[in-house]
């Protein structure tokens, strides 16, 4: 049976469960899962919707196909590294909503990326994530 993912929070970093994530996770045995970037394509739709919330919604079900796919489920998810165009603090209300309705009560490891441009000029988000993969 696969061990629980230990979720750190060391006493001399600010506590980052208040913003919904971990300083880090221990990973005790199992095999990992590391997915590329997601973006909000969807199949049949040209074009991304132009919010970054609606965008993000989408980038979170293309994450949550990702863990379907191996069995697993958000409280398997050891990190994830957000990359948002043009990032300012007032973009966290559009991000955070559907990234913790993904998330749940799971606390990963997560980190977010100011970029200037994504591969399109429609995206606004990537993220990427380390899954371990449950017995």
């Amino acid at each position: 049976m696969t061990r629980p993912l230990i979720r750190l929070n060391p006493a001399g970093l600010f506590d980052a469960s208040q913003n919904h994530h971990a300083q880090g996770t221990l990973v005790d045995g199992g095999r990992l899962a590391f997915f590329s970037g997601q973006i909000a394509w969807q199949r049949g739709v040209e074009m991304a919707p132009p919010s970054l919330a609606a965008q993000t919604e989408i980038v979170c079900r293309n994450l949550r196909s990702c863990l379907d796919s191996v069995g697993a489920t958000s409280g398997d998810i050891v990190s994830l590294r957000a990359y948002i165009v043009d990032w300012t603090p007032e973009k966290a209300a559009e991000v955070f909503p559907p990234l913790v309705a993904f998330l749940g009560d799971a606390m990963p490891s997560l980190t977010g990326i100011g970029i200037s441009a994504l591969f399109r000029p429609d995206l606004k988000i990537e993220i990427e994530m380390v899954v371990r993969v449950p017995d």
